[in-house]
């Protein structure tokens, strides 16, 4: 039988054996707890980082605003060139911006309300139309049609008084028609090749010009809107005037009676009732839309 001192020896050696074995097992655990750390502090760097990029998308999503309130995408802006009545204008803004956009951004700067604005770009532009979709590019020159309030409303007061004079010196006003300047084209009646005429009924402008119509000498006459030169074109067999639509004061109309289908139309250049171009047999449907193209609507 063994002495307890082997026994004890045997059985210390066993104790430190398994002593080191609790110890590299606690390193091991250890080491383990560490590494776990490590990975989690990781993945807390990676969510971080992944919440801000979330947020930086976020941000990115949010639609910027214009001053009307009216979300625009400013990711891809586009600076152009902007004519009215020959004053020149530098515009930027986003390709994303619609007509209807453009004309709240150019009522300051040119001095007509967005209603008076027509926008032309190879043709007249819808409200809703954006830029881009209308190929808007940093070479583009758009014209833009309107008259500001202050010459509507000179015109009108210029009306006003001549209409005002006119009263005084007859308690009847007499139609145009029943005038012997006017009467001496009438009476030769419907030019041949008029235009057809159309009661109650408006027509927009068509693409090609009104012709088929008289002035005060009885000369063939045909009219031209030259909408992105805010310019009306009369033409005659001996030459064509070129008008700015901002310098037409007043548009008379009346229907010639006998033929309610078509009209007298003079307009008027000057500040006087004597500056006033007279053309006759103009169809009826194109009136509004004359005036409209002059003036806005």
């Amino acid at each position: 039988m063994e002495s307890p001192e082997k026994i004890n020896g045997h059985s210390k050696e066993v104790d430190d054996e398994t002593k080191k074995e609790v110890i590299n097992d606690g390193e091991i655990k250890e080491s383990a707890v560490c590494e776990k750390k490590e990975a989690d502090c990781e993945i807390e760097e990676a969510a971080s980082e992944l919440n801000v990029a979330d947020c930086d998308i976020k941000e990115a999503e949010v639609p910027i605003k214009d001053e009307d309130g009216d979300a625009v995408n400013d990711f891809s802006s586009v600076e152009f060139t902007i004519i009215h009545n020959k004053d020149k204008y530098t515009v930027s803004m986003p390709l994303s911006s619609t007509i209807g956009q453009l004309k709240n951004k150019l009522v300051d700067m040119i001095g007509v309300s967005s209603q008076m604005q027509k926008i032309m770009i190879k043709g007249l532009a819808k409200d809703d139309q954006t830029l881009e979709s209308l190929n808007v590019n940093s070479s583009s020159k758009i014209m833009v049609v309107g008259a500001k309030l202050q010459d509507i409303v000179a015109a009108s007061i210029a009306n006003v008084d001549e209409d005002s004079s006119s009263s005084k010196s007859g308690s009847a006003k007499e139609p145009l028609c029943k005038k012997k300047l006017h009467m001496k084209v009438l009476e030769r009646g419907v030019p041949e090749d008029a235009m057809i005429g159309i009661l109650n009924i408006k027509d927009p402008l068509p693409p090609y010009p009104l012709s088929g119509m008289l002035n005060k000498y009885g000369g063939k006459v045909r009219l031209t809107f030259k909408l992105e030169m805010d310019q009306l074109w009369i033409g005659t067999k001996e030459r064509t005037q070129k008008i700015a639509m901002s310098t037409i004061r007043h548009v008379l109309s009346e229907p010639i009676e006998g033929h309610a289908e078509y009209h007298i139309l003079g307009f008027q250049l000057g500040t006087t009732e004597a500056s006033r171009y007279w053309v006759y047999w103009v169809p009826a449907q194109y009136v509004d839309s004359i005036k409209e193209a002059i003036f806005g609507g």
